[in-house]
């Protein structure tokens, strides 16, 4: 790596991936482009008109959105506006070309994996750190396949038998991060209403408090538990996932999952206000162990071995 070029002997551990991860090559491509412009004095509209882009465009790949990275010839056509060194040129296309490999998720037809769902899942195979909060429903990543079938068959009714199979085998794919040697570090903030809203059966909701009492144990895994009796709680009214990236200037990214849509927050002042919201619902939380207690209590009590 050249000394010179400190910007891209940062991004040399992301060419040395073994499992492709799209969307944070992506969006390292965009905050790499965006800080080569800024350095070379440019506003993004100037930029934009200088290479023929409209300014939506040249925004867009610098956020790294969409399905697919954007194509080389428009990246080299930013950098070449923008004076970039040779070498520096190479690795940011490298780097493009492994943001154009698939991961495993993106096998999946793109009914039971719309865009907004693809990011998502490319946000949390790359995430570092994970908080979410959950008022309905165990968190996705720590569900049971029989959790997730029943999940899957109450929300979509009319679903086929091979659709919600398929459905629950990418669930049981995503979970799979939590057993990576780089697993990221996941803190699980969940109403106690969720340990008590039996979803296919009471055996089913048995093997699924078993499952969280496992993964509580895990050094990476933090489970806590809003009580019913806390009063005037800070919980919002829709699941709140919170994703972290390390380095390389990543935004911190706050993903708000509606009905068939969703919202993904990048903004500081957004993200700040969720992490902070996040933040007083863990002070109002029962602490992690005594969370533990209150699981494993409410399974022998609700869900006891027959």
């Amino acid at each position: 790596m050249s000394s010179e070029s400190p910007r891209v002997s940062r991004l040399e551990p992301y060419l040395r991936r073994a499992e492709p991860a799209p969307t944070l090559l992506k969006m390292l491509v965009g905050v790499q482009l965006a800080g080569i412009r800024e350095d070379a004095g440019l506003a993004q509209e100037q930029a934009a008109r200088t290479v023929g882009f409209s300014p939506a465009k040249l925004s867009r790949i610098e956020a790294g959105k969409g399905r697919r990275p954007p194509t080389e010839a428009d990246v080299r056509s930013l950098l070449t506006c923008y004076g970039t060194e040779k070498y520096e040129v190479s690795v940011l296309l490298e780097l493009l070309r492994r943001a154009g490999e698939p991961g495993w998720w993106q096998r999946y037809d793109k009914r039971l994996l719309p865009e907004w769902f693809d990011r998502l899942v490319g946000l949390q195979e790359a995430a570092v750190a994970i908080r979410t909060f959950e008022i309905q429903y165990v968190p996705g990543l720590l569900q049971t396949p029989a959790y997730t079938r029943a999940v899957v068959e109450r929300g979509l009714p009319t679903a086929t038998s091979r659709e919600v199979e398929r459905r629950v085998e990418l669930r049981v794919g995503r979970s799979a991060l939590l057993r990576r040697g780089d697993a990221p570090q996941i803190w699980a903030i969940i109403d106690e209403s969720v340990l008590l809203r039996v979803l296919g059966s009471r055996e089913v909701m048995r093997e699924q408090l078993a499952h969280l009492v496992t993964l509580a144990g895990l050094a990476h895994v933090t489970v806590q538990i809003v009580p019913l009796d806390v009063t005037n709680a800070s919980a919002p009214a829709i699941p709140v996932t919170y994703l972290r990236f390390g380095g390389l200037d990543l935004p911190d990214i706050v993903y708000l999952e509606h009905i068939r849509s969703a919202t993904f927050l990048e903004d500081r002042d957004e993200t700040e206000e969720y992490r902070v919201t996040l933040d007083r619902l863990a002070d109002e939380a029962l602490d992690p162990r005594a969370s533990l207690a209150l699981i494993r209590e409410t399974l022998a009590r609700r869900y006891p071995a027959t």
